[in-house]
């Protein structure tokens, strides 16, 4: 068990979006809900890439902000697509890859490459590179390394 974990707080949607994130990621599982009073799930357990989650129903009303999110750090353009589709069905696109999911809760769809974009020796490249993001939803490779090409 880790010393610390994250608990998100539904609002009567714990056992669905346990279920919704454990099968969009791989290396994921659910642990057995735990029923509250009328037999619906209140909490479960939940794990992405060997990092611990809880879900649960919680007090109705109070909701997620972008003030805390999640960071998905993609190792090519395929995985961003890839997880920016399956996280933002139902959701709500955002700018420079943020993204909320159905359930209201912030993600962030990173390239790993990003870094070098930047960050990069080219401050001028890193500058062009930080504009063209400020412009996109979704994150595109392709286009930032153009941007900080110069081309």
């Amino acid at each position: 068990m880790q010393k610390i974990s994250t608990c998100l707080w539904f609002d009567g949607q714990a056992g669905e979006a346990a279920e919704f994130y454990t099968s969009t990621f791989a290396n994921a599982s659910m642990g057995q809900p735990t029923p509250g009073p009328d037999g619906t799930v209140i909490m479960v357990g939940f794990e992405i890439g060997g990092r611990e989650f809880m879900a649960l129903n919680g007090r109705p009303g109070l909701g997620f902000t972008e003030a805390i999110s999640l960071v998905v750090n993609c190792e090519n353009q395929d995985e961003v697509d890839r997880y920016w589709d399956a996280l933002v069905d139902g959701g709500e696109e955002g700018r420079c890859g943020w993204l909320k999911d159905k359930f209201g809760v912030s993600w962030q769809i990173i390239p790993t490459a990003m870094p070098e974009f930047l960050n990069g020796q080219d401050e001028a490249g890193s500058r062009r590179a930080m504009e063209a993001m400020m412009t996109m939803g979704k994150l595109d490779l392709a286009v930032l390394k153009k941007a900080y090409d110069g081309d």
